[in-house]
């Protein structure tokens, strides 16, 4: 005979109940930088500890952990290009027996949300950073023509084009803070949805989707999205250069709080290799994808989040942060990853006045818009289909990476519009049809938003993105 809810409620307060409750088959979903990803796990509680496997990339690894009444914490170590490290979950059990709370990677200190919920996942972890699709090769017909580099070595910063990486992916000494290198501080504060007159909150019910549309497989049909509340961190990052009340150029990032940017920034600041600026480090309002709060901030078509920056976030970030922020658009650049990146250079897009700066990794330049929009019915597909080559062009700079492994048809629509490579192949192309200043960096041996990709290049990266911008300008 089956407990009702509200007493299996009770039970699972109490830590021998909750140890028992938890055994069993779990699936893991997180985001870290962006990047959505899938674990199936099997926990054995004992006395409060945990152990068991979650599946990553196509191998067990051992987990351990405890739980004390509604508490958990997971951790188990991994291996990803030459990289080895460690996941570390800690989260806490709500009434629906959900798991719910923060992932860390150790040791590179980049955290992000994860859920567990009861049931089976994939056989393999499913996509964004680790998940295994086809590789491409870079001089494939047809593709944009590419400078091959040096394995190991990254693009000049002061070169447009189109570049390829080696295989290795060597983290950059930047990464570190070096000896006697001045620190910036970082002021954290949070936003809540009922403070925001543009984003109130959505969200899509766990385990749902949506399904193509019979008539137009361009476009999704969502019916389990819903108002909700949430929660955003927000970090600014204050060089220890700036001097009060003057002006001063920013990059505004999504998918935060993105704290292993800030000791670059204070590095390569601090050798002059680009203006002392403020970092905003934005979260998202949760979730991923069509239905969700960061989909449609991230995916739709339109200025409205640079425009939510603008009234809502950054007179935050000045007065928490007491700085005075550039109104400069040439002083102010939009970074991001994934469906982070698609926002970050429709931020420009839609507002050059506002942003002439963008730097993207694996940047989500297809159909991932929802809802549906007649005006650009194809999502961010739409970039290098018809925006880019149809108008004049922009005064925007833009920096793109892509993994040779990244993502191709994530989900379940099949409209020849969520190839991440051909995506950004097109880009490249449109982008020097219309005589822009970018560099697209095409990485072997890389997936999407490729995390030892990011550690290799992102000083050059930075440094790619503010050519052209005095050191002394305000």
């Amino acid at each position: 005979m089956k407990r009702p809810l509200a007493i299996s409620a009770l039970l699972f307060a109490s830590s021998a109940f909750a140890a028992q409750d938890l055994t069993g088959p779990w699936t893991i979903h997180y985001i870290i930088n962006g990047n959505g990803t899938d674990e199936g796990c099997h926990f054995v509680v004992t006395n409060n500890n945990i152990t068991g496997a979650c599946r990553f990339l196509d191998k067990d690894r051992q987990v351990i952990g405890t739980v004390v009444v509604n508490k958990v914490t997971l951790q188990h170590e991994a291996e990803y290009n030459n990289f080895t490290f460690t996941l570390v979950y800690t989260g806490t059990v709500d009434d629906s027996g959900k798991i719910a709370g923060t992932v860390l990677v150790k040791p590179f200190n980049v955290d992000g949300l994860f859920t567990a919920t009861r049931g089976t996942a994939p056989s393999q972890s499913g996509s964004a950073g680790w998940g295994k699709f086809p590789t491409h090769d870079p001089h494939t017909p047809g593709f944009v023509a590419a400078k091959d580099l040096l394995d190991g070595a990254n693009a000049p910063v002061n070169a447009d084009g189109n570049f390829v990486l080696g295989p290795t992916h060597t983290p950059a000494h930047e990464v570190k803070l070096a000896p006697g290198v001045p620190q910036g501080k970082v002021i954290e504060f949070v936003m809540n949805s009922t403070d925001s007159k543009i984003y109130p909150g959505i969200a899509r019910d766990p385990g749902t989707f949506g399904t193509p549309d019979p008539t137009d497989p361009a476009k999704l049909i969502v019916t389990t999205s819903h108002p909700a509340p949430y929660t955003r961190h927000v970090a600014v990052y204050v060089p220890s250069q700036y001097k009060a009340g003057t002006a001063v150029p920013f990059i505004v990032g999504t998918d935060g709080p993105d704290r292993p940017l800030f000791p670059v920034l204070d590095n390569l600041i601090a050798q002059h290799r680009i203006p002392a600026m403020v970092a905003i480090s934005i979260g998202s309002g949760g979730g991923d994808a069509q239905g969700s709060e960061r989909g449609l901030e991230y995916n739709t078509m339109s200025g409205l989040f640079a425009e939510w920056v603008e009234k809502e976030v950054l007179p935050r970030v000045e007065a928490e942060a007491h700085v005075n922020l550039t109104h400069d658009p040439d002083g102010r650049a939009a970074m991001g990853a994934s469906s982070g990146g698609g926002c970050a250079l429709a931020m420009a897009w839609y507002h050059p006045d506002l942003y002439h700066r963008v730097l993207t990794y694996s940047g989500t330049f297809e159909n991932q818009q929802w809802p549906y929009n007649p005006e650009t019915p194809h999502g961010g597909w739409e970039f290098h289909e018809h925006l880019i080559p149809g108008s004049p062009a922009k005064p925007i700079r833009i920096w793109m990476e892509l993994g040779d492994s990244d993502v191709l048809n994530p989900n379940v629509m099949r409209d020849n519009m969520h190839d991440s490579v051909l995506a950004h192949e097109q880009m490249a192309a449109a982008l020097a049809d219309k005589g822009y200043h970018y560099q697209f960096v095409f990485a072997r041996n890389a997936g999407h938003a490729d995390w030892a990709v990011r550690m290799q290049t992102l000083p050059e990266a930075l440094e790619y993105l503010w050519q052209g911008y005095s050191i002394g300008k305000k």
